[in-house]
């Protein structure tokens, strides 16, 4: 019983839709025999009737569903079998169950007639034709759509493992990078390597905290990326300089986004005290990092992983994609801000 009422309440907007329809046609029909408007015209027994028969006809059709249909996406062929099965199914078992109560109440020769008999057949044969096509465009919409949200399901899923697949990637990219800078410190300056040490170990907080999260806000990324840029300042002094512009901060971004891409920068730049590389950070609607371009000479080829998985993470995230600008004497880095997912 609680399955039963439980199956009325998840179809309730749909059966109401069939109750309505019916007790609409039963008026019709009354004013169109009768020829007049009374009382009699509007009482519900012959829409309720309706039901119940509609409710065996959709029930007609899930037994045949079950046992016919094969394939999981919608099949015409097997529609058409599915429902031509259930229509002529639904007209013998009303014929049987009416020949059964005119035989109990004796109106066989009235109801059975061959000329009422071909007016009631016609009818429940048309009664069949509306409700059962109402019932499977019904179904076949909630099965397509209970699909598309399973489908919507999984590619989130996947969508959230390839997110964290490509964090993974980051987090030991960024923690080798300073850790080597590190190792150079000890060798050069012990004072300096501890200072770079403490510092190293808050701002690595925030990477392992940001590894459990898709997005940060814009203000997170920024505080960040001014911590970071002091620990390239501890290697380089002033060759590297940073300058950030806001005029809104409103918004998400992926998290290491800013420091990933002033990593590049100097990576890829040479600077000096005399002729410094400047790193612009602008936010917008859009996010931007600009630097001036120095190639470093003889420098070996990168393989650009780092932007690669960023490129990706946007791409997964967002239908915005990441935009480079390169000009002779400048590039440029253009990151979508993320306002919903």
């Amino acid at each position: 019983m609680r399955d039963f009422l439980r199956k009325i309440e998840k179809n309730k907007y749909f059966l109401t839709f069939v109750l309505l329809f019916a007790y609409a046609q039963s008026i019709q029909t009354r004013i169109r025999i009768r020829g007049e408007i009374n009382v009699y015209i509007f009482t519900p027994e012959a829409a309720i009737m309706t039901c119940v028969a509609a409710s065996l006809l959709f029930s007609i059709i899930k037994f045949y569903i079950r046992n016919w249909q094969k394939s999981s996406v919608f099949s015409l062929s097997e529609v058409i079998k599915i429902f031509s099965a259930s229509l002529l199914s639904y007209v013998l078992l009303i014929k049987a169950l009416g020949y059964v109560i005119a035989l109990l109440f004796d109106t066989v020769q009235r109801n059975f007639n061959s000329k009422t008999l071909a007016i009631s057949t016609f009818s429940d044969f048309m009664d069949g034709i509306i409700f059962g096509s109402f019932f499977l465009a019904y179904y076949y919409y909630s099965k397509n759509k209970n699909h598309q949200q399973e489908l919507s399901i999984y590619h989130q899923a996947l969508l959230e493992s390839r997110i964290s697949q490509l964090k993974a990637q980051l987090n030991p990219h960024f923690l080798f990078n300073n850790l080597n800078i590190l190792d150079q410190f000890i060798e050069e300056d012990q004072q300096k390597a501890s200072s770079f040490l403490n510092e190293f170990a808050e701002i690595y907080r925030y990477v392992l905290h940001a590894s459990d999260r898709k997005i940060v806000t814009i203000h997170e990324e920024l505080i960040f990326a001014e911590q970071y840029f002091k620990l390239i300042q501890h290697k380089y002094g002033n060759a590297y300089q940073l300058k950030i512009q806001t005029a809104s901060g409103a918004g998400y971004i992926l998290p290491l986004t800013l420091q990933l891409l002033i990593e590049n920068a100097v990576q890829h730049n040479i600077g000096t005290e005399e002729k410094p590389v400047f790193i612009t950070i602008e936010i917008t609607t859009i996010c931007s990092v600009s630097n001036m371009l120095i190639p470093k000479q003889n420098m070996k080829s990168r393989s650009g992983r780092a932007l690669n998985n960023l490129k990706e993470q946007y791409k997964l995230l967002t239908n915005k994609p990441i935009e480079i600008q390169k000009s002779e004497s400048n590039f440029s880095i253009f990151i979508p801000v993320i306002y919903t997912l």
